[in-house]
């Protein structure tokens, strides 16, 4: 009754069809029978009065090329094959990826801010040397006559400063260096020469000894690039964990691709099968529309599949080519790795300790503390007040010789070879001056002889009168941002949990899944074979056999992801545990 009944829709159906296409007086059919010619003029007569002289729609179409279009990729020469194992595809993923090199850049960026920040220890030489003639009015009672003075000095001064790091201690040398020509009357020694020679030293006894801006900005330039190398190493498991995905998403896509061109292998053989049956008078003519229907549903399957292998495909590509010119985008990449991966036996509490050990998220949230800490300990700093302790030496020297226009006053009066008393005296206290002066030498000998020593120390201080309040408010913001790192700890510990225990799920689930599918493609194998042979006999129809068919094409295209699947699930529980690098035996360089 069931197959008199199929066979029955099967005739309505190819004489409406008939109907449709007699209907369409300009597309050329083969001559129909006269019952479904009479069917047709019956339909046209009882159309309603409102549908008449209404325009038929697209009358000219129809479709007469039932052969397939070529099976190729778009944009890929399918004689350039390339083999891909998944260790050269994460290979060339880390090393092409833009988002890893970005992060790359980054280290090296933190590098030389780690240089840039222990730089303002470096000791430091500086100096400067010029020449100046500088014409000045003359104002002076001893020289009236005289209405400007002109005096030019040749300047040369060096410093060296160098730090003690540990304590906060700044030390300091000057050397000032002067020529001094003038022609002052008033001046007695042009040219003068000036020196001196200076060493200071300040040291914090309170802010700042223990710690400083300075340093706190080069203990964060240290955690910065340890941020940004576990950066590098969370962007590399995502790298890794999305080229194990894609990677088994082409492997299922080609396999499955094949599913489907054997489905249409199957399915043509079952055709000229079920033709013989025909020929024999097995099977009525009719069957053969259900066969032949298969036929074009299967090849259907097989474009889309094919268009799953081209997204798979671009997909991959897309994470291991350093650009859009490469010579892979050309090329028809095949997947060599055995499909078959063993799932890890692990069990939960030894999957949750791996991904607290491992997992970058909770190293940044470790660094991001670790710098908190700094801001602490620095904005505790600050709160001390500000007692420095100032010490120095110098020493002086001076040199040169008698100004050529000066004119003794105690000497006015008095003639070369006197024997008074007042001008023996101014005589001999010229001479002494001129002999304590000395040369240009002696500038620098005073200060090796230490003659004109200077000597300092005390201490410099700076308190604010009602309390540094910026201090306490900036102390109080990093114990809150404190606070707030603690609390996302846990929050990143318990999403952590989450994801391995939905991870460790999904792989013992596809492995079920695997299990499953394996017995069902094995029962739809034996299925498809006993009804074939139960039609054969004329215990079965077409029907019954088709549907076998098409049961045992989803069944091997369900095995097929369910192993990919179970694939997937392992390189997530990679990605969950931080162990993808390990897993695949990938190390990161980040310095070369």
């Amino acid at each position: 009754m069931k197959r008199q009944l199929y066979l029955l829709t099967f005739g309505l159906f190819i004489l409406l069809a008939g109907g449709s296409v007699q209907a369409q007086e300009t597309v050329p059919t083969p001559t129909p029978t006269p019952t479904v010619e009479k069917q047709v003029d019956d339909k046209q007569d009882v159309q309603p009065e409102d549908l008449q002289g209404v325009p038929a729609i697209a009358p000219n179409y129809q479709k007469n090329d039932t052969s397939l279009p070529d099976l190729g990729r778009v944009g890929v020469d399918m004689t350039e094959q390339k083999t891909l194992t998944l260790r050269e595809a994460i290979t060339l993923a880390l090393e092409n990826n833009k988002d890893i090199e970005v992060t790359r850049k980054n280290v090296r960026i933190a590098e030389f801010d780690l240089q840039a920040a222990r730089g303002v220890y470096e000791p430091r030489f500086s100096g400067q040397t010029y020449y100046e003639r500088a014409t000045t009015p003359n104002i002076s009672f001893f020289t009236p006559q005289i209405t400007k003075v002109t005096n030019s000095s040749f300047v040369g001064n060096a410093g060296f400063q160098a730090y003690v790091p540990r304590f906060g201690t700044v030390l300091n040398a000057t050397a000032n260096n002067q020529r001094l020509v003038s022609d002052n009357p008033v001046s007695i020694i042009s040219p003068q020469y000036n020196s001196s020679l200076t060493f200071s030293i300040t040291q914090p006894l309170f802010r700042g000894r223990r710690f400083d801006q300075n340093r706190r900005t080069i203990e964060i330039a240290k955690r910065n690039l340890s941020l940004t190398d576990t950066q590098f190493r969370q962007r590399s498991i995502e790298i890794i964990a999305n080229v194990q995905r894609a990677y088994w998403d082409l492997t299922y896509a080609l396999r499955n691709l094949q599913v489907q061109r054997d489905s249409v292998r199957d399915a043509k053989n079952q055709l000229e099968h079920n033709r013989r049956l025909v020929d024999e008078g097995q099977l009525a003519p009719i069957d053969i529309i259900a066969s032949e229907t298969q036929v074009a549903n299967f090849e259907q399957a097989v474009y889309e599949a094919l268009n799953g292998v081209t997204q798979a495909e671009n997909n991959l590509k897309n994470l291991i080519s350093p650009n859009r010119n490469e010579q892979i985008w050309s090329e028809s990449v095949t997947p060599v790795d055995p499909v078959d991966l063993d799932a890890p036996n692990t069990t939960l509490p030894e999957a949750l300790q791996a991904a607290l050990e491992n997992r970058p998220e909770l190293e940044l949230n470790q660094t991001q503390k670790d710098i908190n800490s700094i801001d602490q300990r620095f904005f505790r700093e600050q709160n001390k007040p500000q007692i420095d302790l100032v010490a120095s030496y110098s020493s002086a020297g001076v040199g040169g010789s008698l100004n050529s226009g000066f004119t003794n006053p105690l000497l006015r009066n008095c003639v070369p070879g006197s024997t008074d008393i007042e001008c023996v005296s101014a005589a001999q206290a010229q001479a002494q001056l001129l002999r304590s002066v000395g040369g240009a030498g002696t500038s620098f000998t005073d200060i090796l002889t230490n003659k004109y020593p200077v000597f300092r120390v005390g201490v410099q201080f700076n308190l604010p009168i009602f309390g540094d309040k910026t201090a306490k408010a900036q102390l109080g913001r990093s114990l809150v941002e404190g606070e707030r790192l603690q609390t996302q700890r846990e929050q990143i510990e318990q999403n952590i949990q989450v994801d391995v225990r939905n991870a460790l799920q999904n792989v013992r689930t596809a492995e079920a899944r695997l299990r499953s599918a394996a017995i069902s493609r094995e029962n739809s194998v034996k299925q498809y074979e006993s009804e074939q042979r139960k039609l054969d006999a004329g215990q079965s129809d077409v029907y019954r056999v088709l549907e076998r068919q098409t049961a045992l094409t989803v069944a091997r295209s369900n095995e097929l992801r369910a192993q990919t699947e179970l694939n997937k699930a392992i390189a997530d529980l990679q990605r969950a545990t931080g162990n993808s690098l390990k897993a695949n035996n990938v190390e990161t360089r980040l310095r070369k």
